[in-house]
């Protein structure tokens, strides 16, 4: 989301992190980069089979990788997931496969085979919509979500024992925030695009016929926890919130 902002990504190596634990052994990893305004945040989940979600990029690896070690081995991890290709979601997940040797990278079938192939070094798991993946105590259902939040490949994952929705760009807020809460979270997230528009992230989303359906799909989950990757992760009333997203798309990017 930042390659065409003139930032100086070495500093990332010098900047802090900070850990939450925003579900139960869900901790959420944010680095924040005061040059732009926004919050970078990497899923750490515990289990049998330790989970990994946003990669990060690559010059905040080394930042990343500290952070990792104050909760669990690195080497343990096992999966890596993320929604979509692009640098904040998967930019280091070669070195994350290199630091753990058993890991693997989950991602829908397109991402695995319109990008991963070429990508990773090591082939990645490819998830259909509905596909479940159990790491132990924890069970995650892949949701296919094509241009939503962006890219052909876009996905998310659902955690459901804990009901957690690990739900990568939706809810963009910009700002240092606290790392979870149960205010709205819409307002904050309807001025991070419209502050948007006025540059060259314009276009965040694109709004189709499709983007409704696919919204209310994950409503209906009813999830516990909206896991973000730029701003504040909620807990609030999640269902509603991701029904009331599509009027906030729908006003910035809907037919006028």
């Amino acid at each position: 989301m930042v390659e065409t902002l003139p930032i100086h990504f070495d500093k990332f190596i010098q900047r802090m992190y900070q850990i939450n634990e925003i579900a139960p052994d869900v901790y959420r990893i944010s680095v924040f980069v005061p040059e732009i305004q926004l919050q970078f945040n990497h899923f750490l989940i515990k289990d049998d089979e330790p989970r990994l979600y946003h990669a990060g990029l690559k010059l905040m690896f080394p930042l990343l990788l500290d952070a990792v070690k104050t909760l669990i081995d690195p080497a343990q991890i096992r999966w890596i997931g993320f929604s979509h290709f692009e640098v904040d979601e998967c930019g280091a997940l070669n070195e994350w496969l290199q630091i753990a040797p058993n890991a693997t990278a989950v991602c829908s079938e397109a991402g695995a085979l319109v990008n991963m192939t070429d990508y990773a070094i090591r082939p990645a798991h490819a998830m259909k919509g509905n596909d479940i993946l159990q790491t132990g105590k924890r069970k995650y259902r892949f949701i296919r979500t094509p241009h939503l939040p962006h890219g052909w490949d876009a996905g998310v994952m659902f955690e459901e024992t804990d009901k957690t929705l690990l739900c990568s760009d939706l809810f963009h807020q910009n700002g240092n925030l606290i790392a979870i809460t149960d205010n709205d979270i819409l307002d904050a997230h309807r001025s991070s695009l419209l502050n948007y528009e006025k540059g060259p992230l314009m276009d965040y989303t694109p709004y189709n016929h499709k983007t409704k359906a696919m919204l209310y799909q994950l409503a209906d989950l009813a999830p516990n926890t909206l896991a973000t990757m730029h701003g504040s992760s909620f807990y609030g009333d999640c269902t509603k919130a991701l029904q009331d997203l599509d009027g906030v798309m729908k006003d910035v990017w809907g037919e006028k």
